[in-house]
């Protein structure tokens, strides 16, 4: 799956559907009409975050589909930033998560996220029946 609503490149898949799953790849913070979204670690994650689901949506699910998300980061310190936009921006029930070091260094580039979605077969979107543990 593709969408030119999120950065693209030749050398990866934005997305890929393996049954009920879909696989984003990692995203960061470029906003694709205007660049870079910002120098600061909440923008970038959120812009991550948005480019992740311009491409889940492009495969036809949603936000609520979204069931694991790999946080990268460029800066270990940006930690509590980054938890402030992803708070924000998934609420009182998020998905699974893990963070860690982003292992190569991109100019001005602080945060990389991909994430796992997972619709129903036959009926659509949506984690249900898929509760936190």
């Amino acid at each position: 799956m593709s969408t030119p609503d999120a950065p693209a490149s030749p050398l990866y898949s934005q997305g890929v559907a393996a049954g009920p799953f879909l696989f984003v790849s990692g995203m960061t913070g470029i906003e694709v009409t205007t660049g870079l979204a910002g120098r600061g670690i909440r923008e970038q994650t959120t812009q991550a975050l948005s480019n992740c689901v311009a491409i889940l949506e492009a495969g036809g699910a949603s936000v609520d589909a979204i069931v694991q998300v790999t946080v990268l980061l460029a800066r270990p310190e940006d930690f509590a930033g980054m938890n402030e936009a992803y708070a924000a921006f998934f609420g009182p029930q998020p998905p699974a998560r893990a963070v860690a070091k982003l292992g190569v260094e991109l100019p001005n580039i602080l945060i990389s996220i991909m994430m796992t979605a997972y619709r129903e077969p036959n009926s659509g979107e949506g984690r249900t029946g898929i509760e936190p543990a």
